[in-house]
């Protein structure tokens, strides 16, 4: 049984993905952001980065006791070895899939996510630092574009690497990205979207969150919560 400490985020919803496409049984803990349950000494014990997704998995192949992993791009590597899914033995495929699944950790995720932070959650709105994060999410948008010209998926089959920048592509809208200029990556993304696993997935986010789709923040209490964390929150 894998224990998913989730919230109904990008980064959230790749896990699910995951997990409903290889019908590996898990069990979802709500970790609810906006309230500050990711301060919670329980969830440091297992994300000490303060953020979600971080799993719990009771049955670990080869471990003697519980095996904790927190960071959605590591929560995705070790369970594609451990289900034998979603992550090719070959050699030249499995490195192929890995460095677009880095490329999302380390630029399609963060530029999109500090594109969606100035453009729709600052009290002030700054027009270098939108500008700045919405052409180069723009950017990234025409790199994926150009990958899936030639090919269905981002490694040739469906894999993590898809996993992994599906959730960050499906809000193009709050980026300030029109979709149909990148057919590549409008197709593909229709052909994640319409995979049942993602829709189980995303319907779980709505059991979990019905606020999930609402892109405003509620109380400047959230925000601050959301927003203005120091090294204090984690000591």
């Amino acid at each position: 049984m894998i224990e998913l400490h989730y919230w109904t985020t990008p980064n959230g919803h790749k896990i699910t993905m995951f997990l409903e496409e290889t019908g590996l049984a898990y069990r979802i803990v709500p970790v609810n952001i906006g309230k500050g349950d990711q301060f919670k000494p329980e969830f440091l014990a297992i994300a000490p980065n303060n953020r979600i997704p971080a799993i719990v998995d009771h049955e670990p192949a080869a471990g003697t006791r519980p095996l904790s992993i927190f960071e959605s791009g590591a929560i995705l590597l070790y369970l594609a070895d451990k289900t034998g899914q979603l992550l090719s033995r070959d050699l030249y495929v499995r490195n192929d899939t890995l460095q677009w699944l880095f490329w999302q950790m380390g630029g399609l995720g963060p530029m999109a996510g500090q594109n969606h932070h100035f453009s729709n959650y600052a009290p002030e709105k700054i027009p270098y630092a939108i500008e700045r994060y919405v052409k180069e999410t723009n950017r990234l948008y025409g790199v994926l574009n150009k990958r899936l010209a030639d090919r269905e998926f981002i490694a040739g089959d469906y894999s993590i690497a898809d996993i992994a920048c599906y959730p960050w592509i499906v809000p193009y809208k709050n980026q300030s990205q029109n979709i149909d200029d990148f057919p590549h990556l409008k197709r593909w993304l229709l052909a994640i979207e319409q995979r049942p696993a993602t829709q189980r997935a995303y319907a779980k986010a709505k059991e979990v969150n019905p606020d999930f789709g609402q892109a405003t923040i509620r109380t400047d209490e959230e925000r601050k919560v959301l927003f203005g964390q120091s090294a204090a929150v984690v000591r």
